[in-house]
């Protein structure tokens, strides 16, 4: 049995760690920009597909894998400037409404070029050779990616770490959160500033995606369960708090991968009914209040 538990915690701390990375993303465009991005799930849907896309014209092996972990990204990070330039900039001043209603149009928009390009069949990316295969800790076997996740997923945190803490960069966009108009003055092109953010949201839900995909596979519909998460995520761990995120995606994994080995018919719903206990006790999550920390 003890092994059977050990097994999961660590499925539930690789699944919690591909949710931190694209939870990061949505919580720095929700937290900085006040934009609900309802397109990032489908964000994420389309960086797995495009490392898909990536690893198959390589012929997949490490090579492929590698350059799909750093193509999806770049891929709908430039997605991501079009819609803030092109679209949400230009309703900046509208009620938070239209970016919802903007925002999940361009989720829809998304999954219809998905099915167009790419077509309704289930996909898979083969995982590298090196990630193949299963190590012991002790008589726990662990699937060598699900490492690999977690390694990811503490990189991704010690960089957003360095960025907003030991950048000017990150200085400014922490600025812009307490007083936008004051930075502004000052000299700054704010809206320059949140458009980085948003791309680097963006990229932040392709990394996500193109994680996700070796370890299950890539099919239309896929971004419905992880918008959904990402926002439990957002709103457990605190909106705009990067710690805030880890904690809400490690406590979600976890009782995920838990909650199918103690109370099966519970799991799908463990999710929803941990975010209702913080809305009760903690209206602003667990870490809200901080900025970007």
């Amino acid at each position: 049995m003890l092994e059977a538990v050990a097994s999961q915690v660590v499925g539930g701390l690789s699944r919690g760690m591909v949710m931190f990375v694209v939870a990061t993303g949505l919580t720095l465009i929700f937290g900085s920009l006040r934009i609900a991005n309802f397109a990032h799930g489908a964000i994420y849907m389309l960086g797995a597909y495009v490392a898909f896309s990536v690893s198959s014209q390589l012929g997949f092996g490490t090579a492929a894998f590698v350059a799909a972990l750093v193509g999806a990204p770049i891929v709908v990070g430039a997605l991501g400037f079009a819609v803030e330039r092109g679209l949400l900039r230009r309703i900046a001043h509208r009620s938070h409404y239209y970016q919802i209603i903007l925002t999940y149009a361009v989720a829809l928009i998304i999954a219809d070029l998905v099915k167009m390009i790419w077509g309704v069949a289930y996909l898979t990316v083969p995982r590298p050779s090196f990630l193949e295969g299963a190590v012991f800790l002790g008589s726990i076997v662990v699937p060598v990616y699900n490492l690999f996740l977690i390694a990811v997923g503490l990189a991704v945190l010690a960089a957003i770490h360095v960025v907003f803490n030991r950048t000017r960069f990150g200085t400014l966009v922490r600025a812009s959160v307490l007083d936008g108009e004051m930075l502004g003055a000052l000299g700054t092109d704010v809206r320059q500033l949140q458009s980085k953010v948003f791309v680097l949201g963006c990229m932040l839900a392709g990394l996500g995606g193109a994680l996700s995909a070796p370890a299950s596979s890539v099919s239309l519909g896929m971004d419905h369960a992880v918008i959904i998460e990402s926002f439990a995520v957002v709103l457990i761990g605190g909106v705009g708090s990067i710690v805030g995120a880890l904690a809400g995606s490690l406590i979600v994994g976890l009782a995920q991968a838990l909650g199918i080995l103690f109370a099966p018919e519970f799991a799908a719903t463990s999710v929803y009914i941990i975010l209702a206990l913080v809305m009760l006790f903690r209206r602003n999550g667990l870490f809200g209040g901080r900025v970007m920390a």
